[in-house]
């Protein structure tokens, strides 16, 4: 590898947004270290880097564990080099109304979304202190504004921007940015997973998310990757503290 080619770290890298956002920064020229929970998933989104003839590690972490992700940027430090760029993109959803709604619903989404955000950004950040320079993304969404049956989710994405807005006033005088997307309805196993919860037919499901959408078409994951390509790009290094709603319409 270039010594000169940056390095990323994308979380919850193994499929959808993830994988799309991992193949566009490996295509930009990065090498990726891709994060997942399970090495052997994030392997599958290494492999297609590498068919491509780009660099990419695998490597399995808990975002929400603070020994495994510092294990994690260690890891890829030592094997693609100091991590200027982070993709914080790792989440789950544990969908429930609010009366029905444990407690562990609640912690497991915080803890991948929020914390897993805040041990990634702080273990990386100090590789990016010492070059000078560095990008950090996280991933917010549409459900930030509010979202019925997602409380949890909600309350972690709009976290994620205040969080977000945070980190470009603490490190900015470092030429760190950071900046969050916030994605619409996007094509994926998790909103497969979610039409199928509630009984709705797929091809019925994308039509009707459509249908509600000015552009009227649903997002895919190369439209986040577009995004999260800029935002970690010298262009944007007078972006910082931003929110980019991707979602084919005004939002909030």
């Amino acid at each position: 590898m270039s010594q000169s080619r940056r390095v990323a770290i994308v979380t919850g890298a193994a499929r959808g947004i993830g994988a799309g956002i991992a193949l566009r920064l490996a295509r930009d020229g990065l090498a990726v270290g891709v994060l997942d929970l399970e090495e052997s998933a994030a392997a599958v989104t290494a492999d297609a880097i590498a068919a491509e003839g780009g660099t990419a590690i695998a490597v399995g972490a808990d975002v929400s564990d603070a020994g495994s992700a510092q294990a994690a940027v260690g890891r890829l430090a030592a094997e693609l080099g100091a991590p200027t760029v982070l993709v914080n993109n790792a989440g789950i959803t544990r969908d429930n109304l609010l009366f029905r709604m444990t407690e562990t619903d609640w912690d497991s989404v915080m803890g991948v979304h929020l914390k897993g955000s805040f041990l990634m950004a702080r273990a990386a950040q100090e590789h990016m202190v010492a070059a000078g320079w560095g990008r950090i993304v996280n991933l917010s969404s549409t459900s930030a504004v509010g979202k019925r049956g997602q409380g949890n989710y909600a309350a972690a994405k709009a976290g994620l921007q205040g969080f977000t807005k945070t980190l470009a006033f603490e490190l900015g005088k470092f030429s760190i940015t950071a900046n969050a997307i916030a994605p619409g309805f996007v094509v994926t196993d998790m909103t497969r997973a979610t039409a199928e919860r509630i009984g709705v037919p797929w091809e019925q499901y994308v039509q009707e998310r459509a249908a509600a959408i000015p552009v009227q078409r649903v997002g895919l994951p190369e439209d986040i990757a577009n995004a999260v390509s800029f935002f970690v790009d010298d262009r944007s290094g007078f972006v910082s503290g931003q929110v980019l709603y991707v979602s084919g319409g005004p939002w909030g």
